[in-house]
């Protein structure tokens, strides 16, 4: 009697359909590359997914942790997730003799409030919300190293504009790392960023919190470009009703000076909040479409629409991550596009660029089930060359493999259950094609290369993540995760990708 049967994957989306199992380190990446931490999501709640990445990180070894913390900060540009990863390698690299923790938190600290967050979350467990100030002896070594190295990166400027308060302050980062001053230069700054004396720092909210006329402020501010693009588009409302002149508001969302590393979804908010200045709005999205090479060939764009989609990025965020979705799909450049949208049935959708594109995805259908397999299938008998689909992945039916010569699906949540990128290889390397924003022809994946579309980061934010288990590049190349291990296990302090914004 036949005894040996074959093992059933029991591992189901939340909507039942199959997810294909992967590793601990796989499954860690993809949590965290598309994690705003603490947010709830459609089908898990932060706590949820705060603990699996805690757990996933403990059972994985400390220099991928270490060398993912550094990659989600300082090349995916995620501010809370880094420093739960680095609470988990404070415990799991305690005692190692090659400074691994406190060379990872010199590395993943870009802004001088981190500090602060990062001990929140430290004496809470991995939960700032439980937060306790804490002395100076239920600290490692290493994390004290670690803020000492971390300290001596500011200076007065971002020591005021960062010290903000919290149950955690910026002098109990100082009383617990307790660093040396090297020079009398640098003991009156320490003391002074301790005992909150710095002056205001020469910013655009010191400008307006000490402004009696928020027109004249504004204006001056704009006229002097010491207000950021992304800072111009977040308080367009302020800006407007404040009475500013329309034609130097106009002037200055055109120019896009500081855009390169505004996100689409932010141009949206802006002409959600201000409706009478998006078609400058769309003007600029489209100018900075319309500099960027295309891609050739023919490309279907799939976007998902269901009602999961509707989910709040953040509890703060009036956009969802179907805003977030069709953003990218509409700044999409290629010699030949088409689009469709999917939920319970596939639309295809007129494949408009800027706000008309995004709003012709939102409206396409009704936003119902997650029917990914019976979308893929139909874009099985077209004629396409390469398939872009952007989804939460929690897909309610079988998903066949693509037949499309360059498959890539792009990841907008961080559930646990997946349906992963296809069958036959869920964790694959997706294929490489020519990207010709990179000189000499380098090869590297065509969802790395489609933020640059729009004069965006190399990387994207959670809702806009790639779903590949690392940056993929040739074998004459090393991965930036490979990079950021090695340079972590040389001696010394090892370099930052450099400060955050």
């Amino acid at each position: 009697m036949r005894t040996n049967v074959r093992a059933q994957n029991a591992l189901r989306t939340h909507e039942g359909a199959i997810a294909h199992p992967i590793n601990a380190q796989q499954a860690l990446r993809r949590s965290v590359l598309s994690c705003l931490l603490f947010e709830r999501e459609f089908y898990e709640d932060g706590v949820e997914i705060s603990d699996r990445i805690r757990t996933l990180a403990e059972s994985v070894n400390p220099e991928t942790v270490a060398a993912l913390a550094v990659e989600a900060r300082n090349l995916m540009h995620l501010r809370h997730v880094p420093l739960l990863l680095l609470e988990v390698l404070s415990r799991t690299a305690a005692g190692r003799s090659d400074a691994l923790v406190s060379k990872t938190i010199e590395r993943v600290i870009s802004r001088a409030d981190e500090m602060a967050e990062f001990l929140a979350i430290y004496t809470g467990g991995g939960d700032r919300r439980t937060a306790k100030p804490g002395r100076g002896r239920q600290f490692a070594a290493q994390v004290m190293r670690g803020l000492d190295l971390a300290l001596r990166h500011f200076d007065a400027y971002r020591f005021a504009k960062y010290g903000r308060a919290g149950k955690v302050k910026l002098r109990d980062v100082f009383r617990i790392a307790r660093p040396k001053p090297v020079d009398a230069t640098q003991a009156a700054l320490f003391k002074a960023a301790k005992d909150g004396a710095l002056p205001s720092p020469n910013t655009w909210e010191v400008a307006l919190s000490a402004g009696s006329d928020k027109k004249a402020t504004f204006e001056r501010l704009l006229r002097e470009d010491k207000l950021g693009y992304l800072a111009l588009l977040r308080n367009l409302r302020n800006v407007a009703e404040a009475g500013v002149d329309r034609d130097l508001i106009c002037e200055k969302i055109l120019l896009r000076k500081g855009a390169a590393r505004v996100l689409p979804f932010r141009y949206v908010a802006a002409a959600r909040v201000v409706p009478t200045f998006e078609p400058a709005i769309d003007r600029a999205l489209l100018a900075a479409i319309g500099e960027l090479p295309a891609f050739a060939g023919r490309t279907a764009i799939l976007v998902d629409v269901s009602g999961s989609m509707d989910e709040k990025l953040s509890a703060k965020s009036d956009l969802t991550r179907l805003d977030a979705a069709a953003s990218l799909a509409a700044i999409f450049a290629g010699d030949d596009v088409r689009l469709f949208s999917f939920s319970n049935h596939v639309i295809e959708v007129p494949a408009r660029r800027g706000m008309a594109g995004i709003d012709a995805i939102r409206t396409s259908q009704d936003h119902q089930g997650t029917y990914l397999g019976r979308a893929v299938a139909y874009m099985n008998g077209l004629s396409i060359d390469r398939l872009v689909v952007i989804t939460d992945e929690q897909s309610h039916d079988h998903v066949p493999p693509p037949e499309a010569k360059r498959a890539y699906m792009i990841n907008v949540a961080s559930n646990r259950k997946r349906r992963g990128l296809w069958p036959l290889d869920p964790y694959r390397r997706v294929q490489r094609e020519r990207d010709p924003l990179r000189a000499g022809d380098r090869t590297r994946l065509l969802i790395e290369a489609l933020p640059q579309k729009a004069g965006l980061p190399l990387s994207v934010r959670p809702f806009l993540c790639r779903t590949a288990t690392a940056f993929a590049g040739d074998s004459n190349h090393a991965s930036p995760a490979a990079r950021i291990a090695a340079s972590l296990q040389r001696n010394g302090s090892a370099p930052r990708f450099g400060q955050g914004q």
